[in-house]
């Protein structure tokens, strides 16, 4: 399963403002609840194909892998 999958699903996943913490226990839930739609045999929503969070180059260096985590921060919690 991918990150888009669930985030086809589950629009809270888009942008979540809250403590890694948090952000681990609201994932957890939106899988559980995609492995129970799975099992009742609901359909999947369409997934994006072109994932935001994959356009993001790989940083070369310590200073760029910084600045890369820095953004993912303020973008994400």
């Amino acid at each position: 399963m991918t990150i888009g999958i669930l985030k086809s699903r589950f629009q809270c996943l888009q942008k979540l403002r809250v403590t890694p913490e948090r952000a681990c226990d609201i994932i957890v839930a939106c899988v559980v609840l995609h492995n129970i739609a799975i099992i009742r045999g609901e359909q999947h929503p369409a997934v994006q194909i072109n994932d935001p969070a994959d356009d993001h180059p790989i940083p070369a260096d310590v200073q760029d892998g910084r600045a890369a985590r820095d953004l993912i921060a303020r973008n994400y919690f």
